[in-house]
């Protein structure tokens, strides 16, 4: 009989299992995934959660009873599954995962050819109508499900983004988290002349260190402390899919991804004079400053995965990063990866000679940032409104491309609803004021906070 399916969010399906998530809903949604996309092949890939095993049971027999012709790649992250979907030409790809959600819960992202991402907007919604009907697509001859290795050209072609016999012998801790990085990073760390100190590294989907979500303070403080401890070059943490990276300097101290946005940019237009740089509008003032002066063409984009990629594609962007720590590369199908941005940081540092403090401490001095905070309030729209009441008359430009942006002459705000929780976000940036921003950070959050 039909069902109603709860967990598919903006960009993704996510739910606690089995109350909202289970195999029969994984098989639903494989086969309605084929169904829209009418497809002959596709990759389907998975983390290191204890449910993920049967999950991708589920969804690859969806997808087999459509006809569907699997190409199993097996324990991975995220980006691997957007690698094998555009560089075997299938028609899709799956990847099952819940990156840093809770142990109880997984999900499920889910891309077209060439790795498109495939969000609320995009099909996501077609999807989920087709998989709550109770009509099954089932063809007589059903399709095979195939173990595929593409493990080798993947590692082979995140390495292409550096110059190996340009790094030196830094010392690097690693902190998966317990997630899926490792099973990377093993892949990566014989061909690289780094020593890794290794954190909470091994796989395992019991999250016996908590779950690996790097923005956690208490997360952050294993990584820091390790750096510190171990004499460091930088500390690296990814959450569970790691289709996200983290940076901490060699005094521990944690990046925020706003300022590796603008390193990476800077050191992408190095390379390739010219380009273009696609950012979103939360903290942007740094990102313009070094793109600009690096010669490149600096394109806002609302933030989120599918909009930067369907921005990067329009604009043939080389780059795009959003400082919640996506980084996006236009050689590397215009996806997110968690190992590029830091084999590049690497990168710099060796053939700099400079540390990862000295390579962003100006730019945060120049441009320092609240970071991003969350507040829950009972209407978002309301709390928008009073916001755009209270600051848009004295603004010298109010932009409503995400949420809002007030900006003044020295220091500007973004305030957007998350897409992905019942909260609001709101991040604050000044030109080279840390008083202000502490001011002035204050002075908005007591509108939100009444």
């Amino acid at each position: 009989m039909p069902i109603n399916i709860n967990c598919f969010k903006a960009y993704d399906i996510r739910g606690q299992v089995p109350n909202q998530l289970n195999s029969d809903v994984a098989y639903r949604i494989g086969n309605a995934t084929a169904e829209f996309l009418g497809a002959k092949r596709v990759v389907v890939g998975r983390d290191i959660r204890l449910s993920s095993d049967e999950l991708t049971d589920a969804v690859c027999r969806g997808l087999t009873d459509a006809g569907v012709e699997v190409l199993d790649i097996g324990l991975g992250g995220t980006e691997i599954v957007y690698f094998a979907t555009a560089h075997l030409g299938a028609d899709g790809g799956i990847m099952v995962t819940a990156s840093h959600n809770p142990a109880d819960y997984n999900g499920l992202k889910l891309v077209r050819e060439e790795a498109r991402p495939i969000s609320a907007d995009t099909g996501l919604q077609d999807i989920r109508a087709l998989a709550e009907k109770d009509d099954r697509v089932i063809v007589a001859e059903a399709g095979h499900r195939s173990p595929t290795d593409i493990f080798t050209s993947y590692i082979d072609h995140v390495l292409s983004f550096v110059d190996v016999p340009a790094l030196k012998s830094l010392k690097l801790v690693v902190n998966p988290g317990n997630g899926g990085a490792g099973i990377a990073m093993d892949g990566l760390k014989n061909k690289l002349p780094f020593e890794f100190v290794e954190v909470n590294y091994p796989p395992d989907g019991a999250f016996p260190n908590g779950i690996p979500n790097p923005m956690l303070l208490e997360n952050q403080e294993v990584t820091s402390k390790a750096v510190i401890e171990h004499e460091a070059d930088m500390g690296i943490a990814w959450d569970g899919d790691f289709d996200r990276c983290f940076l901490f300097d060699e005094n521990g101290l944690f990046i925020e991804g706003y300022y590796i946005v603008g390193l990476l940019a800077e050191t992408i237009l190095k390379k390739n004079p010219g380009e273009k740089i696609v950012h979103d509008p939360r903290v942007i003032w740094n990102t313009l400053d070094i793109v600009a002066g690096a010669g490149g063409e600096a394109v806002q984009c609302k933030s989120g995965h599918s909009f930067i990629k369907e921005k990067m594609r329009a604009a043939d962007a080389i780059y795009g990063g959003e400082m919640s720590a996506h980084h996006y590369f236009r050689d590397f199908f215009y996806a997110d990866s968690g190992m590029i941005p830091w084999l590049l940081v690497a990168e710099l540092i060796s053939t700099s000679g400079k540390s990862l403090s000295e390579l962003v401490g100006k730019r945060m001095a120049m441009y320092p940032a609240s970071g991003e905070i969350n507040r829950q309030v009972q209407d978002a729209t309301a709390t928008l409104k009073a916001l755009h009441d209270r600051y848009a008359d004295d603004a010298l430009f109010v932009d409503d491309i995400d949420g809002y942006c007030f900006e003044f002459s020295n220091w500007r705000f973004n305030i957007r609803m998350s897409n992905t929780e019942p909260v609001v976000r709101l991040n604050v940036e000044t030109r080279g004021d840390a008083v202000l921003l502490a001011d002035k950070t204050k002075e908005v959050l007591a509108v939100l906070d009444p």
